[in-house]
């Protein structure tokens, strides 16, 4: 584990730069952690809705949502989700949203 600096703050991370403590993320955080994963930025209102779907899901179930779920249960196709994170969305979007990596992505 190692920490790094995001948004003014000091936050715990794995080797694949999931962060190990999601309460430890802030929303100031999301933008930058989205242009380092090559996401389109700025990030829209549906951006927003899969990260607060992922980050509700972890804290809910301990683990985040597959892509087949986010696409049947966050409101966003997974047509929509691609577009969102173009290079896996659940992994994306789990990073993007400060939670670890969700179960069964590479």
């Amino acid at each position: 584990m190692t920490t790094r600096e995001i948004a003014n703050a000091t936050v715990e991370v794995d080797d694949d730069g999931f962060f190990v403590d999601p309460t430890q993320w802030t929303e100031d955080m999301a933008p930058l952690l989205a242009e380092e994963c090559g996401v389109p930025t700025p990030l829209t209102d549906k951006h927003w809705q899969v990260l607060h779907f992922m980050r509700d899901q972890y804290f809910d179930k301990g683990t985040g949502p597959t892509v087949r779920k986010l696409g049947k249960t966050s409101g966003v196709t997974v047509k929509e989700l691609y577009q969102l994170f173009p290079k896996g969305p659940a992994k994306l979007a789990a990073r993007c949203a400060g939670i670890p990596k969700p179960r069964g992505c590479v």
